[in-house]
């Protein structure tokens, strides 16, 4: 079985053997208690990759949405969040909405009316406005620079969960190099004004990594720590997710370039290869790649006949444009004849489905790609 399904976009892996040694998986101490040295270096250097003053390190991004969101104060401050953000964001509004905060939503990614509400909600100021840096489903940027500058004229904050763009989009886009240079994220990538941004990423997709940061200027993410809930009554990252942090990032600085345009050329192959069987695919350049399918067509069928075909994808739900979706989720470890393989058999599973209603299992001889 051939396996798309892995958000390990880079493909990057951390044996034990290839991280520094550790006494001791955690101390038993809270974060708000004191950080290793070694946790510091890591954080500093992390800070220094994204472009930001300083971060905080959490096992995960539902403790920094958590935190984040239970600290504002329903007395001042509204949230206004992207109708298509990831559902762990949202989870941090409805913490902050049961404490009393307004949550109010605007379109996916449309700068222009989130500006109308912030006009018509009067002169109260601060609003925290909270945003994906790229669709999963539909493969767009957000238009960071726009919100960042509302964000400004509104003396606000811009909260941007970053960690489908981290390891993957980095500083100095250009025609030949779509993703950008050394893969820092949505803050390099735009190079944003900083000063009224946070940036909340998981590093368990693009570095492979089960840790979570939050960066921003050193008295915002200062701010957040003296705030943090989770940071008292949470264990704080392990000591092998630390050794794994800095691992990729020793990798991303020897080869995570190399690795980005191979990533690249696979998204491109495996897209050429659906249009050329007659399938559009959305998603862009980003490596979840995706097959709407039309309102009527039973998406387990397509999806059982994927899997007889031998390719593993996933089935689900598109928050930013409704409807079915269908996606593979494309990594450097792929190789092209895998990527052939599999867009063959998402055009034929969709076109048995749609052409008769039930997906017809097609033997194929046994291969080295399976």
């Amino acid at each position: 079985m051939i396996d798309f399904t892995s958000a390990l976009y880079l493909g990057l892996r951390h044996p034990h053997s290839a991280l520094a040694p550790w006494a001791q998986l955690t101390n038993g101490r809270p974060a708000a208690l004191g950080t290793s040295e070694q946790e510091r270096d890591t954080a500093r250097r992390l800070a220094r990759w994204i472009g930001c003053t300083r971060v905080a390190l959490a096992p995960s991004t539902l403790h920094l949405f958590w935190d984040i969101c239970g600290q504002l104060d329903p007395g001042s401050t509204a949230i206004y969040v992207d109708a298509g953000a990831y559902p762990i964001a949202r989870w941090g509004c409805e913490r902050a909405a049961a404490r009393g905060v307004s949550v109010r939503t605007f379109r996916h990614f449309d700068a222009r009316q989130l500006r109308r509400h912030l006009e018509r909600r009067g002169p109260r100021r601060g609003p925290v406005v909270i945003t994906d840096g790229i669709c999963p489903d539909c493969g767009r940027t957000a238009p960071l620079p726009g919100l960042n500058e509302i964000v400004a004229d509104f003396e606000g904050l811009l909260v941007i969960d970053d960690t489908q763009a981290m390891g993957i989009l980095g500083e100095g886009p250009s025609a030949s190099l779509p993703y950008g240079c050394r893969g820092g994220g949505s803050l390099r990538y735009h190079a944003l004004d900083r000063a009224r941004v946070i940036s909340i990423s998981s590093l368990a997709k693009g570095f492979g990594v089960p840790l979570a940061i939050l960066g921003g200027g050193a008295d915002t993410v200062s701010r957040f720590v003296t705030q943090s809930d989770t940071q008292v009554h949470c264990s704080p990252p392990s000591a092998a997710a630390i050794a794994a942090a800095d691992h990729a990032l020793a990798i991303n600085a020897r080869i995570g370039d190399e690795l980005r345009t191979r990533l690249l050329g696979h998204v491109r192959h495996f897209r050429d290869g659906l249009r050329g069987l007659g399938c559009s695919p959305i998603g862009g350049l980003f490596p979840v790649q995706s097959i709407p399918l039309p309102d009527g067509v039973d998406g387990t069928r397509v999806y059982d006949g994927l899997l007889r075909r031998g390719v593993r994808g996933v089935l689900r739900r598109s928050r930013c444009r409704g409807g079915t979706l269908l996606s593979l989720l494309i990594t450097a470890r792929h190789t092209p004849e895998v990527i052939d393989w599999a867009a063959n058999a998402l055009a034929e599973a969709r076109s048995c489905t749609e052409n008769g209603g039930k997906v017809y299992e097609v033997a194929h001889e046994e291969s080295a790609l399976a």
